[in-house]
């Protein structure tokens, strides 16, 4: 590849993940696009992370290390946002695995179609199969794909993300799966504009949720890859798995309550957000250490109760019977899925 084409940005945290950061880093070493400038931010990770990201770094010039003391995750994509010199940016976890063409499709599908984003479909997989998928990802060949163009991606953000009905669409030839928006960052490329005056919020768990609403409101077209481009590791020790702390719980409320008035006010009916700041609401009031964060808990409590007297009573229903839905799919996806070894 010419480095006359696009540079891109691959931002990734690294935090305590010396078993499976080499896997990462050469997935994105061995991108069939060349022109990369990878920033691997050490957020003071206390195995030997940040030194296999040095010694990566000396053996390819594409890669900048940045080492830095602990903040969290968000302090870390923000050093690597900081630092970024590409046209285009991208994320990946450190213990996740990019297909080789990752970068090549999904940069033909940003510019192909003037999209302002462009996304993939990803897989996820347990421990025991990493060094299968290392070797399935490598495996992947350049073959065009179906793109499909979605505008309005705030709207599609809060409408489609229940499972089964994104299925039930697909039968009906809806094309609905490619309508569907997460709140994760990998698996996608974005134009750098994008991120001009946004940056995560610092020592917060929810930090991508908090971005979202505003990151999706900046786009008028997202280009989707249907192919799977991203393999997702299910680990067990993952804060997404783990995590049960009253700060967390209350991070995710606050975002979710934050995305909903958003939506709200650009006119656009926050299903997802409903779901998110009501399901986390519970689970923060079942919290091991909720005794000692009970007033900030009445707060919250206070804070749902105001952005849900902003819906119809119609509204409020639709809400609710796509809550009911997901949670169902949420136990599903919790045996199947996060027990994966």
């Amino acid at each position: 590849m010419s480095t006359s084409e696009p540079l891109i940005s691959i931002i990734v945290p690294v935090y305590n993940a010396e078993k499976y950061l080499p896997y990462c880093i050469k997935s994105i070493l061995g991108q069939s696009y060349r022109n990369l400038e990878v920033i691997l931010v050490d957020d003071g990770a206390k195995d030997s992370s940040p030194q296999i990201c040095d010694s990566y770094a000396a053996k390819d010039s594409r890669i900048k290390v940045i080492h830095q003391e602990n903040g969290g995750i968000g302090k870390a994509q923000n050093a690597g946002l900081d630092a970024a010199h590409g046209d285009y940016i991208a994320f990946a976890d450190n213990d996740d695995i990019l297909d080789r063409c990752n970068i090549e499709l999904l940069l033909h599908a940003l510019l192909d179609s003037g999209a302002d984003m462009s996304k993939a479909r990803w897989r996820q997989f347990g421990i025991s199969q990493i060094n299968q998928i290392a070797e399935l990802a490598q495996q992947s060949i350049y073959r065009p794909e179906k793109v499909s163009i979605i505008k309005n991606p705030l709207h599609a953000y809060q409408t489609v993300f229940c499972k089964t009905l994104r299925l039930i669409g697909n039968i009906l030839r809806q094309n609905t799966e490619a309508r569907y928006f997460n709140e994760a960052n990998w698996c996608r490329l974005y134009k750098r504009e994008l991120w001009n005056g946004i940056r995560f919020p610092e020592g917060m768990y929810a930090q991508d949720v908090m971005v979202a609403g505003k990151l999706y409101s900046r786009m008028s077209k997202v280009a989707d890859v249907n192919h799977i481009l991203y393999f997702w590791l299910q680990s067990p020790e993952s804060v997404t798995h783990n995590e049960r702390s009253f700060k967390f719980f209350h991070d995710n409320v606050i975002a979710g309550v934050s995305n909903f008035n958003f939506a709200i006010d650009n006119g656009i009916l926050p299903k997802r957000s409903f779901y998110t700041m009501t399901t986390l609401l519970k689970q923060e009031n079942e919290s091991p250490d909720l005794a000692s964060n009970s007033a900030l808990q009445k707060k919250d409590t206070a804070q749902v109760k105001y952005a849900l007297q902003r819906l119809t009573k119609t509204q409020k229903i639709q809400c609710q019977i796509l809550t009911a839905i997901r949670l169902c799919e949420k136990k599903i996806y919790d045996i199947k899925i996060k027990n994966r070894k």
